[in-house]
C-alpha cells in the first residue's frame, strides 16, 4: 500500500486553485477590454473627421491598462455607414485585333484634321470619348511611326454634358492622377503600375478598367478594338509614352462609335 504525503496533497490542490484563479482573470480582462473597444469604437463613430484607410487606433483599458491596437481599416468599415467606397462594377473585356494594312492607314488620316498629334517624350496623352446617344459600342484604331507606345481604356462612371472628343495631356501617369483628383477628391488611389506589366494608375472609385496600359507594337501593325457601351459615361483612351526619356512617339488615331 502506497501512502500519499499530506503535504504534497495540499501543494497539488493550491497549484489547481493557483490555475483556476488565473484563467478566471484572463476571461474577466478580456470581457472587460473588449467592452472598452465597443465603448472607443462607438465614440469614433460620432466623430466628424472619420478615420481615413491605413490610421491606427491605440486603445487603452480603463480596468486593466492593457493596450490595444486596431487597424481603422477593418474597426471603422461596420462605422462608416453610407460613407463606405462603393466599387464600380466589372467591365466586359473588348475585342481587339490588328491589321498590316499601315501605309494606306497613315495615308488615310494624315489627310484628315485632328486626327495625328505627337506624344512628347514622358508624356501621357489621354484622348476623352463620351458614350453617344446614338451608339452602342466606341471603336479604336491607331498606330505609330518608328516606335511601339503604351495603350489602355478606362470608363469613368460620370453623367455625359458633351458628346465632343476631348484631349487631355500630361506630364506623367502621376501627374494626370493628380489632375484628376483635383476634380473630384477620391480617397486611397490604386498605385501606380509598370506600362510593361500593364498600369493600373486611373483605378479608382468612379472609374472601371477595361484593358490596362500596355506597350504595344503599334509601329509594325495597326491595333484596333471595340468595347460595348457598359451605360452612360466617358471613355478614357490613354497612349502612354512615359516610360521614353528621349523619343516622341507620332500617333495616327481613328476612333468612332457604331449602333
Amino acid at each position: 500500500m502506497t501512502m500519499v504525503s499530506p503535504v504534497r496533497e495540499d501543494a497539488t490542490e493550491d497549484r489547481q486553485k493557483a490555475a483556476s484563479a488565473m484563467e478566471a482573470q484572463a476571461s474577466v480582462e478580456q470581457e472587460l477590454l473588449s467592452a472598452d473597444q465597443a465603448q472607443v469604437l462607438s465614440k469614433m463613430a460620432k466623430y466628424h473627421g472619420l478615420p481615413r484607410s491605413g490610421d491606427i487606433v491605440m486603445i487603452q483599458s480603463e480596468h486593466t491598462g492593457a493596450v490595444d491596437i486596431l487597424s481603422a481599416d477593418l474597426e471603422s468599415a461596420d462605422l462608416l455607414g453610407d460613407h463606405r467606397r462603393v466599387s464600380p462594377p466589372l467591365m466586359a473585356p473588348p475585342c481587339i485585333w490588328t491589321f498590316a494594312k499601315m501605309k494606306e492607314f497613315k495615308s488615310k488620316l494624315g489627310k484628315e484634321k485632328n486626327s495625328r498629334l505627337v506624344v512628347k517624350r514622358g508624356e501621357v496623352v489621354t484622348i476623352r470619348v463620351p458614350t453617344h446617344p446614338e451608339g452602342k459600342r466606341v471603336c479604336w484604331e491607331f498606330a505609330t511611326d518608328d516606335y511601339d507606345i503604351g495603350f489602355g481604356v478606362y470608363f469613368d462612371w460620370t453623367p455625359v454634358t458633351s458628346t465632343d472628343i476631348t484631349v487631355q495631356v500630361s506630364d506623367s501617369s502621376e501627374d494626370e492622377d493628380e489632375d484628376e483628383e483635383e476634380e473630384e477628391e477620391i480617397e486611397d488611389p490604386v498605385p501606380a503600375g509598370d506600362v510593361e506589366r500593364g498600369s493600373r494608375s486611373s483605378l479608382r472609385g468612379r472609374y472601371g478598367e477595361v484593358m490596362p496600359v500596355y506597350r504595344r507594337d503599334s509601329h509594325r501593325d495597326v491595333q484596333a478594338g471595340s468595347h460595348d457601351y457598359p451605360g452612360e459615361g466617358i471613355y478614357l483612351l490613354k497612349f502612354d509614352n512615359s516610360y521614353s526619356l528621349l523619343r516622341n512617339k507620332t500617333l495616327y488615331f481613328h476612333i468612332y462609335y457604331t449602333s
